[in-house]
């Protein structure tokens, strides 16, 4: 295979293609990148962490601000929980939604 020399001058001073793969992230972080790229991917749900991390809200709080269907809301707030960036807790009737610690870094 032939390489251009600049590229393959960068690759050995990185160690060659060994010290490249050496320096990715492991397969767990490659993971956690992966589901914060996907929650973050969507616009709506950018917004909604946003929302979140300026005050833990009830879904019809939620609901209100974004103006979007009820099915709409839930499959939003439910990747974003899944991808650990919010989480719910229930209080009495109402579940109210906030930021975790991960949500906490990729919002406003």
């Amino acid at each position: 295979m032939e390489i251009p020399d600049p590229i393959k001058k960068q690759v050995e001073k990185k160690g060659g293609l060994e010290g490249i793969i050496k320096l990715m992230p492991e397969e767990g972080e490659l993971r956690l990148q992966s589901k914060i790229h996907h929650s973050l991917s969507d616009p709506l749900r950018v917004k909604i962490l946003n929302l979140l991390s300026i005050q833990p809200l009830c879904v019809c709080l939620i609901k209100e601000i974004t103006e979007v269907a009820d099915s709409k809301l839930s499959y939003h707030l439910s990747v974003l929980k899944e991808n650990g960036m919010i989480e719910g807790e229930e209080q009495g009737n109402w579940i109210i939604y906030k930021t975790t610690k991960l949500g906490d870094k990729f919002s406003l």
